[in-house]
């Protein structure tokens, strides 16, 4: 069963998240393999990307879908993993070439330093006029040195969206995504855990907590075989034995698609009536499948038909068809 665990350090401003996607992952790629399947290279990244994009919803309060992209100029054009409030998640890239074995995120993404990652906070009941928030980041460091690992790359993020320290560690393989993410919470505001003395303290400055730091260096000292190999509880007594952990009810994340035959119906007839013709005398049905999760939806002379003639029903003037 998948989950997610959410967890504070007593006494101390630092939170933390650890997610374990196990059915709900494989079902992703049980999708995909149907098809073409993606290089393992690029399902490892997509695993990672799904465990990312699932640590950093739970870590806000968004009523809305959370778009993590990666981007970039090499065999892998984009690879995408979208999360809903719900914690419910979903996948897709599109590689355009070959993916070399073994290849990290530059070989994959950022042959020529154009790489780039963008998350996107999409809210669901927008405003009149109201643009979904996006930030963007290179898939390089400060010193202009690319980044070979995804969790560099959002840590990276993380510090300058929200001047917070994070340290994130990431693993996928076909059977299990997981991820692990400690956060310095701010000594001032709401955020306080300290107490109202330890404002005065300069640990709000980035890279100044000692308690971030000291329990930062325990989280990275969790290889990717323990992340993949060992439940929630045996990894946090493992890795902060000597703190007091406070933990909360898991959840549970899952797989889900917001495609559905209504939706790829909206889309043919924006196309129009000429163009899906085309396709149906070419190939004599038309199919469509969804790029997240596989399914294939098939459009036949009749089922086109009836996009169309009950688009034509609900035009002005169009009563005597009915």
């Amino acid at each position: 069963m998948s989950e997610l665990h959410k967890f504070l350090f007593e006494g101390l401003p630092v939170r933390g998240m650890l997610v374990r996607l196990t059915g709900s992952w494989q079902e992703v790629l049980k999708r995909r393999a149907s098809r073409d399947a993606y290089p393992a290279e690029v399902r490892q990244l997509l695993g990672e990307m799904a465990a990312a994009g699932v640590l950093m919803q739970s870590n806000i309060k968004f009523n809305g879908a959370l778009v993590l992209q990666v981007l970039g100029d090499g065999p892998v054009k984009l690879a995408v993993a979208e999360v809903q409030p719900d914690l419910s998640f979903r996948t897709t890239a599109k590689v355009v070439g070959e993916v070399p074995a073994g290849a990290r995120l530059e070989a994959m993404l950022n042959v020529h330093g154009q790489g780039r990652c963008a998350i996107t906070l999409d809210p669901k009941d927008k405003f009149p006029g109201q643009q979904p928030y996006q930030g963007v980041v290179p898939l390089h460091g400060d010193r202009r040195e690319p980044l070979q690992k995804l969790s560099e790359v959002l840590e990276h993020y993380m510090l300058q969206s929200e001047q917070l320290d994070t340290k994130l560690v990431l693993a996928a393989n076909d059977e299990i995504a997981a991820g692990l993410l400690i956060q310095r919470l701010p000594v001032k505001g709401e955020g306080n855990i300290e107490g109202t003395a330890a404002a005065e303290r300069n640990e709000d400055r980035i890279g100044q907590s000692e308690d971030f730091n000291r329990i930062s260096m325990l989280a990275a000292t969790l290889t990717p075989e323990e992340l993949l190999g060992l439940d929630a509880d045996t990894i946090l007594r493992r890795l902060f034995w000597e703190e007091t952990v406070r933990r909360f009810e898991p959840q549970q994340p899952q797989f889900s698609c917001t495609c559905s035959r209504e939706r790829v119906g909206q889309m043919l007839k924006s196309l129009g009536r000429e163009e899906v013709d085309s396709v149906l005398e070419e190939r004599g049905e038309v199919e469509v499948g969804c790029e997240f999760c596989g399914l294939q939806y098939h459009f036949d002379a009749v089922d086109v038909g009836g996009l169309f003639t009950a688009e034509l029903r609900q035009q002005p003037g169009s009563e005597t068809l009915q």
